[in-house]
């Protein structure tokens, strides 16, 4: 499985004084999304992690096209772009009714509990490269 899809309602919390979605929520949603998607090939990152493989954000990247609002309903679409021996590349979409509101990628990158990069598990490179269907 390479995509996923949620979706998320703004909540009055995650919004600013002008009633719009704070821009750092975004990197927030892309976190939720990627969850998500590794929940769907039958992984979690408390397995993981219990296992002795940590997920760490090395890159993030937003793009904000148009604004969302306190109780919009966005849906936020996950790619996975690429999968190395201790990396893995995401890109996502933010949409509400249709309407592009942002786009984003970033790169997770799979180390130890010391720290130090080592190959990402087998069980989750094959799953995330398999296709839908």
């Amino acid at each position: 499985m390479t995509d996923g899809e949620i979706q998320i309602r703004v909540r009055y919390a995650e919004t600013d004084r002008m009633g719009l979605l704070h821009h750092a929520n975004y990197l927030v949603f892309f976190e939720q999304a990627r969850t998500e998607l590794l929940r769907a090939v039958g992984a979690t990152y408390k397995d993981m992690e219990d296992q002795g493989y940590l997920l760490v954000l090395t890159k993030a990247e937003v793009k904000y096209r148009w604004p969302a609002h306190y109780d919009d309903i966005l849906t936020i679409r996950t790619h996975v772009e690429r999968i190395t021996s201790v990396r893995i590349d995401h890109r996502y979409e933010v949409t509400c009714e249709g309407r592009l509101l942002a786009e984003g990628s970033t790169t997770l990158a799979c180390v130890d509990r010391t720290g130090r990069p080592q190959a990402l598990p087998d069980y989750l490179r094959g799953d995330l490269k398999k296709p839908q269907g």
